[in-house]
């Protein structure tokens, strides 16, 4: 099974973390980052696809992405 995750959040070392767990846990980058300005914060939004094929598994409504 294929998995898809679109990771968002301030552009801050938070965010950066996150997507460098995600990369240790087997995930890897899928496209280009993404950056969006919000305006009303006065500050940048980064967005980053991560997939990850995982064998044995169905995917199912039940499936919560952040386990794998």
């Amino acid at each position: 099974m294929k998995l898809y995750r679109f990771l968002t959040g301030p552009d801050d070392t938070a965010f950066c973390k996150r997507v460098s767990a995600a990369l240790n846990k087997g995930w890897a980058l899928h496209g280009a980052p993404s950056l969006t300005f919000d305006a009303a914060k006065g500050r940048v939004i980064c967005g980053q696809a991560v997939v990850k094929d995982v064998d044995g598994v169905d995917f199912t409504d039940d499936v919560v992405l952040g386990d794998y």
